[in-house]
């Protein structure tokens, strides 16, 4: 079989006719057969039949508290103020918590209410009622009732259940099974591979692992194939074989787009039919399903996040099928973006958001949109759907997110927007780790922080916003923007400002001014931010213009991504903080010490959650842990200033 010069995509399905095309190819598919597991070792699967109890429980009666077991007839006149009196053996007899019921008894009289007379005699000043303080035979399980039906899911609570019932095994439906199969001749194998051996071009191949387990998860088991070359022979070798062998479903990944050298859909389309190739979804676009032997067979986009949707839109739910399952559907809350998003028209995107409560209202702050970037998904508190008809969201325009962590949490997270800084790393640690909340910071810059603030869209904005005219930090643009939100600025730290360049200073950078040569490329920090400010207002200073530095117009949101850039060769300079130049190992020439703020607003500043993030800041473990990363003084870490 000749190797295809380029795949294309014959026809985008929407997301709806993707799905429905592919669940109705596989509408007959048979839930799989049954296997008896032990109880203790079911939990998680699938009950493939009803089980009903072989005993009661409990088999017998049974005293449920300490004292005296009678007959409640006997007691039956005794008051208060004409005390009934009681024969031990004979109607009275001494038991335990869980002590078989005395043959001839009905009744337990608690033993904080039986007066001792002599050594045979009792006295009550009660009476009891029958089956008064017993558990009685069958009062959990009666034997032969039903437990639990056929497609219910063993949990460790139903253990008890089930061992109490007398039932040492079920049947449960055998797990589906799935191969994986990488394919890439990119990749290499992290277990075999030390970080720092990765070679540039080499990928470590995750993918099969996260997706691996999202089949558990699912109910199913997972075998890896090793990574195959990109090879049409190989990897069609590959899929033929575990089609002919025991598993229900087999997966590749990467290969599955529309270049030369994609061949997820040549070798589905050789030895079976393609159902789909292309969906109008981001991230998961070139997601491609097929069957094959009457098995379903996917190709999976390379890139993590893709990997992800696809796998949650269109391999769980066959999986669930297999095991007699309907689709889990996530629970939505409504909620309130913190800034416009724009989205492109004929996709369904996928937007990945952090959540958080504030003012009675829950915010969602996006995350980077790349389908490459997994932390975009492991950050993530839910997901918003936007829709392929429209071509974004205002700010103030209501929507629905799907949780993907407990409603709870949300309760719990600190929202911040604005600047970025590398302290609130540790801010983050330090919260979740002493008082469980969490921090959810978006970095879009110091004047994006204070008009967050201003829509009520955060609890706490961090800004170093330089005023030109006097060389001090944020009050004047808090009186100009917020004049009817009364907030306090509370400093997080103060921090050195300046050129990062490469390790050695290879092409002998001095300072600002000579972002001008024409043999040097500058990242840049976007519009709006402190950083971009200050560097405006340096290079207004020295008579240069932004059209006169070569890569002015390239922009990254952090500290962390321009000392990236510039690690990486992108770009010979960029200016930030000390701190992130100090992570990379990379050169630093100070430029300013600056006032880094947090803007919070004067409503909530009482409230317990921020009085705990005030507390984190003054407290000796997180200024150690600020000190140690270099390049900032905790001098005026903590004080408050209080503005109208």
């Amino acid at each position: 079989m000749p190797t295809p010069k380029r795949n294309v995509y014959l026809e985008m399905r929407s997301l709806a006719d993707a799905r429905s095309i592919v669940f109705d190819a596989f509408r007959s598919l048979p839930v799989l057969e049954a296997e008896s597991v032990s109880v203790p070792d079911a939990v998680g699967r699938i009950l493939a039949r009803p089980v009903s109890a072989r005993v009661s429980s409990p088999n017998f009666h049974s005293a449920a508290m300490d004292g005296i077991a009678v007959t409640a007839a006997d007691t039956f006149g005794a008051r208060e103020d004409r005390p009934k009196r009681l024969t031990v053996g004979d109607q009275a007899i001494y038991v335990n918590t869980g002590h078989v019921l005395p043959e001839n008894t009905d009744a337990v009289i608690m033993i904080e209410n039986v007066h001792k007379i002599d050594e045979t005699t009792l006295s009550i000043e009660a009476p009891a009622f029958p089956w008064q303080n017993v558990r009685k035979l069958g009062e959990d399980i009666v034997a032969t009732e039903l437990l639990f039906a056929r497609h219910e899911e063993i949990t460790p609570y139903a253990v008890g259940a089930l061992l109490s019932g007398g039932v040492y095994t079920v049947p449960v439906y055998r797990r589906p099974k799935v191969l994986i199969i990488p394919t890439g001749s990119e990749l290499v194998d992290w277990r075999t591979t030390a970080p720092e051996a990765l070679q540039p071009g080499q990928v470590l191949e995750t993918n099969s692992v996260v997706l691996g387990k999202l089949v558990e998860a699912s109910g199913g088991a997972y075998v890896r194939h090793p990574a195959v070359m990109d090879s049409l022979t190989e990897i069609q070798t590959a899929v033929a074989d575990a089609v002919a062998e025991d598993f229900q479903m087999v997966l590749t990944i990467g290969g599955s787009s529309a270049g030369s050298e994609d061949y997820a859909k040549p070798v589905v389309a050789h030895l079976g039919e393609v159902l789909v190739h292309g969906v109008t979804i981001m991230p998961g676009k070139p997601v491609l399903a097929g069957k094959i032997a009457g098995k379903p067979v996917f190709g999976i986009p390379g890139y993590p996040v893709s990997a992800i949707i696809a796998f949650e839109q269109f391999v769980q739910p066959l999986l669930y099928r297999m095991l007699g399952q309907a689709e889990p559907q996530r629970a939505t809350v409504p909620v309130q973006p913190t800034r416009k998003l724009a989205s492109k028209l004929g996709v369904e995107e996928f937007l990945r958001v952090k959540l958080g409560q504030v003012q009675g209202r829950v915010v969602a702050t996006p995350l980077p949109r790349g389908a490459g970037i997994i932390t975009s998904i492991t950050e993530a508190d839910g997901i918003i759907r936007l829709p392929a008809h429209v071509d974004g969201l205002k700010d103030d325009e209501p929507v629905r997110a799907e949780l993907l962590k407990p409603a709870a949490a949300v309760q719990q997270t600190v929202v911040a927007v604005g600047s970025h800084d590398n302290t609130l790393d540790l801010l983050a640690d330090e919260l979740r780790a002493k008082s469980g909340l969490s921090l959810s910071s978006s970095h879009v810059g110091s004047m994006g922080g204070l008009m967050a603030v201003k829509r009520g869209a955060c609890h706490l904005a961090g800004a170093h916003l330089l005023d030109t005219s006097d060389g001090s930090y944020n009050r004047s643009y808090v009186a100009r923007f917020l004049r009817d939100t009364p907030v306090r600025l509370v400093n997080l730290v103060l921090r050195e400002q300046g050129l990062i360049i490469p390790k050695g200073n290879p092409k002998a950078i001095r300072g600002i001014e000579d972002l001008a040569r024409p043999d040097l490329s500058f990242i840049n920090r976007q519009g709006g931010s402190g950083t971009r400010i200050l560097l405006d207002y340096r290079l207004g200073q020295l008579g240069l213009g932004g059209e006169q530095i070569r890569g002015y117009q390239n922009e990254e949101f952090t500290h962390m991504a321009v000392a990236a850039a510039v690690l990486s060769g992108a770009a010979d300079a960029a200016l930030g903080i000390n701190a992130a130049a100090r992570a990379l190992d990379l050169d630093f020439l100070p430029v300013v010490t600056e006032q880094y703020d947090l803007i919070i607003p004067e409503e909530i500043f009482a409230s317990e959650m921020i009085q705990t993030v005030l507390t984190i800041i003054s407290g000796r473990s997180f200024q150690e842990r600020v000190a140690a990363l270099g390049g900032y003084s905790t001098e005026q870490t903590g004080t408050v200033w209080e503005m109208g």
